[in-house]
């Protein structure tokens, strides 16, 4: 009698749906902050250091709500809206509000901050919270957990990696 107890008591953890995944990566860039702040702080300033970014138009500047509509260089465009943008913090955080196929996630919000390691140095952090982008059980391997992970580390170290590139050799 045991066994099939057991077995419809393992039955409710199996139909939770996905858990809240995380990212977060940090990079050491030789220049002040201010200096990569610069770089980065305009809302529509993601295809000036972003390699996959074609263009990043922002309706309303680094204005709470702005909408910024980034096309990829390699096909899809993502819905964006500010969420907050704070100069004396150097941060500014957003939301995706559409990403079509471009990534596989969903309820997607991420943060860039820019924090100050002396005069000449500082650390840039990309952070993000979202869902894998098919939200039921069993999903496909291009839209699970790992897909999901796989996809938002790719975009951070990319663009991380070219901000330094830039922001070094300025």
């Amino acid at each position: 009698m045991l066994l099939p107890l057991g077995a419809v008591l393992a039955r409710p953890a199996a139909a939770h749906g996905p858990s809240r995944l995380k990212v977060t990566q940090k990079i050491g860039i030789e220049a002040p902050a201010d200096k990569v702040w610069a770089l980065i702080r305009r809302y529509d300033a993601l295809k000036d250091w972003h390699p996959a970014v074609a263009s990043s138009p922002a309706d309303k500047g680094e204005a709470e709500g702005s909408v910024r509509i980034v096309t990829l260089k390699g096909g899809g465009t993502i819905t964006e809206v500010l969420e907050r943008h704070d100069d004396a913090k150097r941060l500014y955080a957003y939301r995706v509000r559409d990403g079509g196929d471009a990534l596989p996630v969903t309820n997607y919000a991420s943060t860039l901050l820019v924090t100050p390691d002396g005069d000449a140095r500082c650390t840039v952090e990309w952070r993000g919270a979202f869902y894998r982008g098919y939200p039921n059980n069993d999903p496909p391997p291009e839209k699970n957990d790992d897909a999901a992970e796989k996809a938002v580390n790719a975009v951070y170290a990319s663009g991380l990696a070219n901000l330094k590139k830039l922001a070094e050799a300025r």
